[in-house]
């Protein structure tokens, strides 16, 4: 949720509840629903957001989300709070899916990528190609390094177990799931990360490392040759 005081936007709510209860506590008025993708565990709040607030939604253009809404793509902006969001296309996890990206949020980018970037991993390919999610995340990648990831799942300690696993001695890595594991023994969320961390740490944005061909090629030598380090990558995570 962004908020002024006054008036708030959520992003992918799977559940109206939380979102009215924050408003509720908080004394807000909802003004306005962003949609990365159709899922349903980011769109089921939607209708009833809606209905209880008569926010507008705004989401991908070649999606099936709730009606009425306005529908997104790349290079498109949404003002917001005063800010002014840029959509990113990302297809990979689903063939429609959008990011939104802000230069400046209180002195510093901000990304809400939905299921595509995660920390120290990415989205399963349930629509696209890997080469799509290949050019989704290099798109970005692009961003600034002090951008704050905002994304929707807190699988980061689950995905830097798998990170170590493809590339052990990255100090940066050892150091980042140290820290995730104290912050998250404290009850508290790992997230956002930033574009920078996920530089140094992300396996995803890193199959061009030295260790994580070699461990690509070691995991599965046929695949990648045949469809390449990073497709490899995601496969094995996917049974990791």
């Amino acid at each position: 949720m962004l908020h002024d005081g006054q008036a708030a936007w959520v992003v992918d709510p799977g559940d109206a509840q939380p979102v009215l209860d924050a408003l509720k506590t908080g004394g807000l008025r909802l003004q306005g629903i962003l949609v990365t993708h159709h899922h349903p565990d980011h769109t089921g709040g939607v209708d009833l957001l809606r209905e209880y607030t008569g926010a507008a939604v705004f989401g991908p253009a070649r999606e099936s989300v709730p009606e009425p809404l306005q529908r997104l793509q790349q290079g498109d902006r949404v003002q917001a709070l005063g800010l002014q969001w840029e959509v990113i296309d990302v297809p990979g996890h689903t063939a429609g899916h959008i990011a939104f990206y802000c230069a400046d949020v209180d002195g510093a980018p901000v990304l809400f990528c939905g299921d595509t970037l995660f920390s120290g991993g990415c989205g399963r390919l349930f629509e696209g190609t890997p080469a799509q999610m290949l050019d989704s995340l290099s798109k970005l990648a692009a961003l600034p390094g002090n951008t704050r990831v905002c994304c929707t799942h807190e699988y980061t300690l689950s995905n830097l177990r798998f990170a170590r696993a493809v590339e052990p001695a990255n100090l940066a890595l050892q150091n980042y799931q140290a820290h995730c594991e104290v912050v998250r023994a404290q009850g508290e969320p790992t997230l956002p990360s930033t574009m920078a961390m996920e530089w140094a740490i992300n396996p995803f944005f890193r199959s061009t490392e030295p260790e994580i061909v070699a461990s690509a090629r070691a995991h599965d030598a046929d695949m990648a040759a045949r469809e390449g380090v990073f497709a490899t990558l995601r496969a094995w995570k996917n049974t990791f």
